[in-house]
């Protein structure tokens, strides 16, 4: 059986923080006693990644999700648990495990910013000790990628959100990194930005074969680079599988859009009591001139399809899987593990 390429069991962060209550008393009183309270931020989670998958992990703010990056990069040590990738243990951050990982975080920055782009790459060069063949034709291939040509002479400073991201992208790739850890890659970014990183990171796995694990609040991220998602919330995992799955079995039901013939002298009321009176259960979601959005069990669906399309003058009709968002709510709100 093959090693997987990150391994982690049962790792678990917690933090000893100090609290005390509101006013100036209190305040005094902190100084002679200190109480303090432990706050879990990642709770005995366990997972395995294949090399070269590409995996979502996905949670609400305060999940665990930078947290539990940061102990697999190596900057926080666990409370317990065990944690291996490519065979190193993080946080003993040996030479050669830096040299295998990059983390890409959208709040930090790894170029200088009174450096034009060009400089700080070759900075970053010099750090990991990157032979200038090696550096040239990395430089090239990131430069065709992300289209940053014209970047590489401009100011760090001067560059726009989305132009900084692709060059900081560019300066976490130089090392050839197996394994990527992102975090919120394309947080602020506009809808174009996006598309394109994550066009550029597909591409990057593809030709690599590096593993990935992203981060990230937009779910068209998700959706569009990971075939896998990992869960989290309160720092527990609530789901390890393959995103199309979890779908199929934390939202049983499908969305019916219909378009009904308004040349029929029917009226809306008539239309919904035509529809409510299938033999199973109907939800009306929506209602916009003669247009319907419908919600169904999912085992049932096929029946009230025929029960619309034949009671009903229909002239246009889907039907659909609800948006991962709701699914993914849906998880959350009902705490719902393996």
């Amino acid at each position: 059986m093959t090693e997987p390429h990150i391994h982690v069991r049962q790792l678990s962060k917690t933090y000893h923080v100090p609290e005390r209550e509101e006013g100036l008393l209190a305040t005094m009183q902190s100084l002679v006693h200190r109480r303090f309270k432990d706050i879990i931020a990642v709770d005995n989670v366990s997972f395995n990644i294949k090399r070269g998958e590409m995996v979502g992990f996905i949670g609400p703010n305060g999940a665990g999700k930078t947290t539990t990056l940061k102990m697999l990069a190596g900057l926080l040590y666990p409370t317990t648990g065990e944690v291996r990738v490519e065979n190193f243990v993080p946080w003993e951050r040996k030479t050669q495990y830096l040299r295998t990982i990059s983390m890409i975080m959208a709040n930090k920055n790894r170029l200088n910013w009174e450096n034009t782009a060009i400089d700080s790459f070759r900075v970053l060069a010099a750090i990991f000790r990157i032979s200038r063949a090696d550096f040239r034709s990395m430089l090239e291939e990131l430069v065709e990628l992300l289209e940053i040509e014209d970047l590489l002479p401009k100011l760090v400073r001067n560059l726009s959100l989305g132009e900084r991201m692709k060059c900081e992208l560019a300066g976490a790739l130089l090392h050839r990194p197996r394994v990527l850890f992102l975090d919120e890659p394309t947080l602020g970014l506009d809808v174009t930005m996006q598309l394109r990183l994550r066009r550029f990171l597909a591409e990057y796995n593809r030709r690599t074969g590096a593993t990935m694990i992203l981060t990230s609040h937009y779910m068209a991220d998700v959706t569009a680079l990971c075939s896998r998602v990992i869960l989290i919330d309160h720092g527990k995992l609530l789901y390890d599988g393959e995103l199309a799955g979890l779908a199929e079995r934390m939202a049983p039901f499908k969305l019916i859009r219909l378009t009904v013939d308004d040349s029929r002298e029917q009226s809306t009321n008539e239309v919904e009591r035509t529809i409510l009176s299938a033999s199973f259960p109907v939800t009306i979601m929506d209602q916009a001139d003669r247009g319907f959005s419908l919600r169904v069990e999912k085992r049932h669906a096929a029946a009230i399809l025929t029960h619309v399309l034949g009671e009903l003058p229909v002239v246009d009709i889907s039907v659909e899987d609800p948006p991962i968002e709701a699914v993914i709510d849906q998880v959350y709100r009902e705490g719902v593990c393996q």
